[in-house]
């Protein structure tokens, strides 16, 4: 008898060693840790991103740097599903392992493996029979269209590694783990910079070579994450067996209900993302490339976001899990209080450095003469980014799947479409009244997202849930 209960204390200590609690301790700290490795994570997603760009950009000039910008929208447009069921995922087994219901978490897992890499399967052979019709609704320059199509076909070919690296980053970070998702994505960074370079210089494969490096990178970290998670199986419940993976009915209207809202809104930003580039790309492509150099600029300080939004999102809904409501105040301050403080450092360097910026991506001087009317929209996205950032921590947290649904609407569609044609069109501000609304929008989720909080229907919202 003691030998079992050696051997089931043992278990217990290695299952907690997966899960985080997320429901004590200091608020700033806590957050902080989480955040961290998401950051230096996310970053180096970008900084994978940003090199194909680089690379292309002093390889090619602005055809190059076109062709990365479009296909990197398309291709982001391709991931909605990914990102929101996947952030949903996250939630739910936040919410979970808050509330102690291990048996939940184990099907959650099991129907987001399943239900995802089928979506993600469909999507790649769905999206290439309509590859030309895609770059042609985007009005793909001329100059830039073999190049954008080589870039496009190769990721979508990869398409099942960036759901299926999505899904493994949910689970653990649902957990409170966000340290193995980011040894999982520094492979994929280092791997990604080393093809990147060897592929379009070594190999003079121009912009086929930075999609294959990209897909690469990709798969081989989802592989790793993978056996990863297989090894450590037994810490989290979760077998691997076929019967495993068979979607559960509940599991899945839990997903379908929380997941379709916040795949709306990240479909919803990336078809306004996706109209703003059509409209851009009319005026040629020097314009086209000069957006791909403000993308990737503001991605930069989306990597901020996203990592407190990913974190405060876990710890917010741990907390409500656990009915500790008076902790959800003190995250949001956190979270809104680090994104300030980056957001001005960030907008800093670019109000005084923006030329030196803006010249790693290319060394094209018509692209760089024109590139000044950047800055200005570009700081009002950086601030956008860091407030959305405390909205989402709650939102997200507290499951409002409802509340979702209008967010991505009024930011994904409405606002950030309305005001880029106001002011591009109506006003005449061209390209620059698109970057313009497009930064203006950003801010909506911040205000709604307020309402949300003084309202106080979050925690009503969460003791329904439970």
């Amino acid at each position: 008898m003691c030998y079992f209960r050696k051997e089931d204390k043992k278990m217990q200590q290695e299952k907690k060693s997966m899960v985080r609690d997320l429901t004590s301790g200091n608020v700033t700290k806590l957050l902080l840790s989480f955040a961290f490795p998401l950051f230096i994570s996310n970053a180096l997603q970008a900084v994978y991103n940003l090199v194909d760009m680089v690379v292309v950009g002093q390889k090619l000039g602005a055809p190059g740097m076109s062709a990365v910008s479009i296909g990197g929208d398309v291709l982001h447009l391709l991931t909605f599903v990914a990102m929101g069921f996947s952030s949903a995922g996250q939630v739910i087994i936040a919410r979970d392992v808050g509330a102690g219901r291990m048996d939940k978490v184990k099907k959650t897992i099991g129907t987001m493996f399943t239900f995802l890499l089928g979506i993600a399967l469909l999507m790649s052979v769905g999206c290439y029979f309509i590859r030309d019709w895609m770059l042609n609704v985007l009005n793909t320059p001329p100059e830039s269209y073999k190049f954008t199509m080589d870039y496009t076909v190769i990721c979508m070919v990869g398409l099942v590694f960036i759901y299926g690296y999505n899904i493994v980053s949910a689970i653990l970070r649902g957990m409170g783990d966000s340290r193995r998702p980011f040894a999982f994505v520094a492979i994929a960074a280092v791997m990604n910079i080393i093809l990147d370079v060897w592929f379009v210089y070594g190999l003079n494969m121009e912009v086929m070579g930075a999609a294959l490096a990209t897909v690469i990178s990709q798969a081989f970290s989802f592989i790793v994450a993978m056996v990863y998670l297989y090894r450590s199986r037994d810490n989290f419940g979760f077998d691997f067996k076929p019967a495993s993976f068979r979607i559960d009915r509940e599991a899945l209207k839990g997903l379908v209900a929380l997941g379709v809202p916040m795949a709306i809104q990240s479909a919803a930003i990336s078809i306004s993302k996706i109209v703003l580039m059509a409209w851009i790309n009319l005026s040629g492509v020097t314009y086209a490339a000069l957006s791909g150099i403000y993308n990737k600029v503001g991605m930069m300080i989306g990597i901020v976001s996203n990592s407190f939004t990913t974190a405060g999102a876990s710890m917010v809904g741990q907390n409500l899990g656990a009915q500790k409501y008076e902790r959800v105040p003190k995250i949001m301050r956190t979270v809104f209080w680090c994104g300030m403080i980056i957001s001005t450092a960030c907008a800093v360097a670019v109000f005084f450095y923006s030329k030196s910026i803006f010249s790693m991506f290319t060394p094209d001087e018509t692209v760089l003469a024109v590139s000044g009317i950047l800055v200005i929209p570009t700081i009002i996205n950086f601030y956008g980014s860091c407030t959305r950032s405390v909205a989402f921590s709650l939102i997200n947290g507290s499951g409002n799947t409802w509340l979702n649904f209008a967010v991505a609407i009024i930011d994904g569609m409405i606002s950030r479409v309305g005001i880029a044609a106001l002011l591009g069109f109506a006003m005449k501000m061209g390209c620059q009244g698109f970057w313009y609304g497009d930064a203006l929008a950003g801010w909506m989720p911040f205000v709604i997202g307020m309402c949300y909080f003084l309202s106080g229907r979050w925690k009503r919202s969460r003791k329904a849930a439970n």
